[in-house]
């Protein structure tokens, strides 16, 4: 199996090679029709090519529709388009998985931000998140990578606690409890006793407090989130 990923690199040779991966669009002219191929692995879509003669039954062709489960076997060559300088000759061709046309909700063209929060689990195939995605773990193979060159060790700091650590209040609470029946105590207030940790609990805003406790005991520590801030900003800095 393949990468499209790897396919990129080095010249194209017509070695036989076999991919699995997503249509991304499908263009028919005809006796010919040209498929853009993503397997997640890099941004690039891979060009496969393949004539009418590869079905003996047309209403595979039909099922090759954007979003659709496929893979492919054939020969990576020089492509004589513009847009690309090789493509997979197809030389046959296996659906894994349907995906009706009708009801994909990504097509080829640009969705907003907000439109993507309502099918959080297919954005990750969107070339914007995917980018982000990408350069997030880059950056993260990046810190991590410096600290551990120079000797520090990676502290998991908790992500449930019940301490504010900047004094600013501004805390996601983790509860148990039923919010409609809420126990009380003799003076009214909220019964924590009953919770979960048998007191308030929040997402922590910061591991500052923990690591330091490590620092005073491993000396070259550093820690990488993840935090949470309940501030309802949408500046350029959050």
């Amino acid at each position: 199996m393949n990468r499209i990923a790897d396919l990129f690199k080095g010249e194209p040779d017509g070695s036989e090679i076999t991919v699995n991966g997503w249509v991304r669009t499908k263009r028919d002219s005809g006796q010919i029709f040209f498929l853009e191929i993503s397997d997640g692995s890099c941004l690039r879509n891979l060009q496969a090519v393949g004539g009418r003669d590869l079905f003996a039954d047309e209403t595979i062709l039909k099922r090759l529709n954007t979003g659709a489960a496929i893979s492919l076997t054939g020969s990576l060559v020089l492509s004589e388009g513009k847009s690309q300088d090789r493509e997979l000759k197809i030389r046959s061709l296996t659906v894994l998985g349907d995906c009706p046309g009708d009801d994909y909700p990504l097509q080829k063209k640009r969705h907003s931000l907000e439109y993507l929060r309502e099918i959080a689990h297919l954005r990750p195939r969107t070339n914007t998140f995917g980018a982000v995605m990408r350069v997030r773990s880059a950056m993260s193979f990046a810190v991590h990578s410096f600290f551990q060159e120079r000797g520090f060790y990676y502290i998991h700091t908790p992500i449930i606690t019940g301490s504010d650590t900047e004094g600013a209040g501004q805390m996601f609470q983790v509860t148990t409890l039923n919010l409609d029946d809420l126990p009380r105590d003799k003076e009214g207030n909220t019964d924590y006793s009953a919770d979960f940790f048998g007191r308030k609990a929040h997402l922590t805003v910061s591991g500052q407090l923990q690591v330091e406790n490590f620092a005073c005991a491993l000396s070259r520590v550093y820690t990488f989130g993840p935090t949470f801030r309940a501030e309802n900003s949408h500046t350029s800095r959050h």
